[in-house]
């Protein structure tokens, strides 16, 4: 059989279905993960592989053999080591802490379900307070591309097993940027969700009220698949939301429906002395720039807010919620602590309940300005971490280098916005360098369809292997519920009208024809020029249009904007689809010029 490493999701898929069978693959897998890799904490047993290949083999027997109905059929996956997993103990990174989960975390349940196979739990900064993947008593966890620089952290195991082509997917978590860091650190996606997204449940707490289990993949395609397996609202855990029905319309546009495409950047990035970083940086931005096929425009903004308010998640009173997590522990176990955890955590009792209100009262307010401050753009484009430094210069400044490490990352889960770490090539010393897609909540989809046409366009090597990377081909999807709109006139893009469209964050999605079955017409005194469709099946032909797509809520305004005799009906598509679109009344035909012959109201406006 042929080795693993590397594999995606789609490769694995690929061998099921070309007639591989779970036990050829996953043993040779297992065989090799060392144990002396300090990436892990736990591997499955060959007694656990036996079991969870008897479980997949009832799943598939009771799908009725369909692969498709089990979509990460036989695919392992590695999971941080504070997330419940049945036949692991859960040890945050500390052996004293440890304890056998009863059940399944939410999200490993469902990826089961799913038919995907647990073979290992990682190592992280103890109970997921770290962004640099040294704060372990299972040892440091080296990068995969330089093994004397941090992998970040807290997520380092789950980022190491994945850029190394071990599994194609790890879940970390993410309350100040773990789920992000790593990923940049490491030349992977790192897909931090909107709060609530994913349940929590089964989660050892770090921020309970900011925590994200976060995703970890190889390319964007892996990442949206495994978000879309484990996202759903889970009615048992607090902190579990359902997906709105719609976004808001009144609010900035980053918190708006609609597609990502003007995006914030700092007008005066840091990059802490790390000019490598500040060069791939301004190299990123330059070839962000040229993403002409995605649209995107790039807009200067003043950070500080934003900064301001990723400082109160470890300078304010928000240290006290870790401390709220591992309270009773402490008081017992404090000495078995790691000594940097330890020390910031142990800050809590430096702030009283007064303190958390005033804090909780800046935050609004911070978010007021920030709210203000991005009222114009789609979301943000940033460093994912502004500098990669060694682990022997961490262990001899752990608060400062971790602190900086955060700039970019830990405002995110305060605002409540969502993040998609991306790899943008790498450093002259060799190093991966990333940017990070930031989002309001729910636009997690969006960010999805950006980041791959970024890749589409500047593709790395797979992790830290010399695999290829396969095209992207996530498709712009809304997070809200959508409308399709068919247009033949002065909506079309360039036209008049298009406006009326755009500033309702509609999006093009393709250029085709009406079936031919059509004629169009150039309606009298109007203003601007418009035209009238009609259907006509015995002296018909086909027009040309386009199809865009709206968010459900910004439908009835739109449809207010339409004059008689002009309405919205049902037209039919040159492959037989139907979608809603422009019609005119009959009555409206009267003294209308016909201009079928020039295929489209585009041509007859140029004639």
């Amino acid at each position: 059989m042929p080795t693993t490493l590397g594999w995606t999701i789609a490769d694995w898929q690929q061998a099921y279905k070309e007639g591989a069978r779970p036990e050829e693959l996953l043993r040779p897998l297992i065989g090799q993960l060392e144990e002396d890799d300090p990436a892990w904490i736990a591997r499955l047993s060959e007694d656990g592989l036996t079991k969870a290949l008897a479980e997949l083999a009832n799943k598939l027997e009771a799908a009725g053999g369909e692969l498709e109905q089990l979509p990460l059929y036989g695919v392992p996956f590695a999971a941080k080591d504070n997330i419940d997993a049945l036949g692991f103990n859960t040890t945050a990174a500390c052996p004293a802490y440890a304890y056998a989960p009863e059940q399944d975390a939410a999200v490993i349940r469902k990826l089961k379900a799913a038919g995907a196979i647990l073979v290992g739990k990682t190592n992280l900064d103890q109970f997921a307070t770290g962004l640099v993947g040294t704060r372990s008593p299972y040892g440091a966890v080296p990068n995969s591309f330089n093994p004397e620089i941090i992998s970040g952290g807290s997520s380092s195991g789950s980022a190491s097993v994945v850029a190394r082509g071990l599994v194609p997917f790890a879940l970390g978590t993410d309350t100040a940027g773990s789920g992000r860091v790593p990923a940049g650190l490491n030349n992977l996606v790192g897909l931090k969700p909107t709060k609530g997204w994913f349940s929590i449940d089964g989660v050892v707490p770090a921020c309970k009220s900011l925590d994200c289990v976060s995703v970890f993949g190889l390319t964007v395609n892996d990442a949206a698949l495994v978000a879309d397996t484990m996202g759903g609202f889970e009615p048992g855990d607090a902190f579990s939301r359902k997906v709105p029905a719609a976004l808001p319309l009144d609010a900035p546009a980053i918190r708006r429906p609609g597609p990502v495409q003007r995006l914030g950047i700092p007008e005066a990035p840091l990059f802490h002395g790390d000019q490598q970083a500040e060069a791939a940086w301004n190299t990123a931005l330059s070839q962000w720039r040229q993403l002409d096929t995605a649209g995107v425009e790039l807009v200067p903004l003043d950070f500080s807010p934003l900064l301001e308010l990723a400082a109160l998640l470890y300078e304010g009173p928000w240290v006290a919620e870790r401390h709220a997590a591992v309270e009773g522990f402490m008081a017992n176990h404090a000495a078995d602590m790691n000594d940097t955890v330890r020390s910031i955590i142990g800050n809590a009792d430096k702030f009283t309940a007064t303190d958390t209100f005033k804090a909780r009262y800046r935050k609004k307010e911070l978010l007021r300005e920030i709210d203000e401050l991005l009222a114009e753009v789609d979301g943000l484009l940033v460093p994912t971490a502004p500098t990669a430094p060694s682990i022997e210069a961490v262990n001899a400044d752990p608060v400062t280098l971790n602190s900086q490490l955060g700039t970019y990352t830990n405002f995110v889960n305060l605002a409540d916005f969502c993040a998609l770490a991306v790899p943008a090539g790498f450093r002259d010393d060799g190093l991966p360098f990333g940017v990070t897609l930031i989002s309001g909540a729910w636009k997690d989809r969006e960010l999805q369809a950006l980041a791959s046409q970024w890749l589409n366009a500047h593709p790395t090597s797979l992790g830290a292997t010399d695999k290829p990377r396969p095209a992207e081909v996530v498709t712009p999807r809304q997070a809200v519920p959508t409308i399709k709109v068919a247009v033949v006139g002065a909506h079309l893009s360039g036209m008049p009208l298009n406006t009326q469209l755009t500033e309702r964050r509609a999006r093009l999605l393709e250029q085709t024809t009406t079936s031919p079955n059509y004629r169009l017409y150039a309606l009298p005194n109007t203003t601007p020029p418009k035209p009238g469709l009609q259907r006509n099946e015995t002296n018909g032909t086909d027009i040309i249009l386009e199809v865009w797509e709206m968010p459900a809520s910004e439908f009835g305004s739109f449809v207010d904007l339409i004059p008689a005799p002009l309405g919205i009906g049902n037209v039919e598509l040159a492959d037989g689809r139907w979608v809603n679109g422009f019609i005119c009344e009959g009555y409206g035909l009267d003294g209308a010029r016909d201009v079928t012959e020039f295929g489209g109201w585009r041509a007859f406006i140029h004639s």
